[in-house]
């Protein structure tokens, strides 16, 4: 079974830029979007890459690690039912670019960003620089190869949004930035300043 392990936070300033190894553009769309976290998403990056990525979240039991997967990431009572969580299943395929093109327009739902992977210890770092409707948000993640694997936190980095479905890529597609009100934007982005 293929997995995702990751963490995700907001970013703070531009400081993250000195550790910039690479960048791309990306355009994504989703397909199927489900209220159990189940995606069927398209992505188009710079040049002729396009790929099929399905993620759905891991069944009890399926994954051995020393925290159980509810609680791999700390979520607040209020937000437990809306729980993306840290590991899921996911399963990515190259397709041709022109097939990539014709779902992308077919997808009701997309975002743009600006992909950065970053050089940084502890895992696999990139930070997205979201654009159009999503913008301004600034997210970093870290892939990791276990559940386990401690990550050290760059200062730059602003809240931990692990687990937020509201700020999954796939829940901003449906609901960007720009429909969100005054008050859910200042909550999201008053801490940043």
């Amino acid at each position: 079974m293929a997995l995702e392990i990751e963490r995700r936070f907001l970013v703070r300033g531009d400081q993250w830029r000195t550790r910039v190894r690479w960048s791309e553009q990306l355009a994504q769309g989703y397909l199927v979007s489900r209220e159990d976290g189940f995606t069927l998403r398209v992505r188009l990056a710079d040049g002729d890459r396009a790929w099929l990525t399905l993620k759905a979240a891991v069944p009890s039991g399926a994954v051995s690690s020393e925290a159980p997967l509810s609680e791999a990431v700390h979520v607040p009572a209020d937000k437990a039912a809306t729980v993306v969580p840290l590991i899921r299943q996911e399963f990515e395929y190259a397709i041709p670019r022109a097939d990539g093109e014709a779902l992308l327009a077919q997808a009701p739902n997309q975002v743009l960003k600006h992909r950065y992977g970053l050089d940084l210890p502890g895992g696999d770092w990139v930070l997205d620089v979201f654009e159009g409707a999503n913008a301004p948000l600034v997210v970093a993640e870290v892939e990791l190869p276990d559940a386990g694997t401690e990550v050290v936190v760059p200062p730059w980095c602003g809240p931990e949004i692990t687990g937020r479905h509201d700020l999954s890529n796939a829940a901003l597609a449906r609901h960007p930035l720009n429909s969100w009100s005054t008050a859910e934007l200042g909550a999201l982005l008053g801490p940043l300043d």
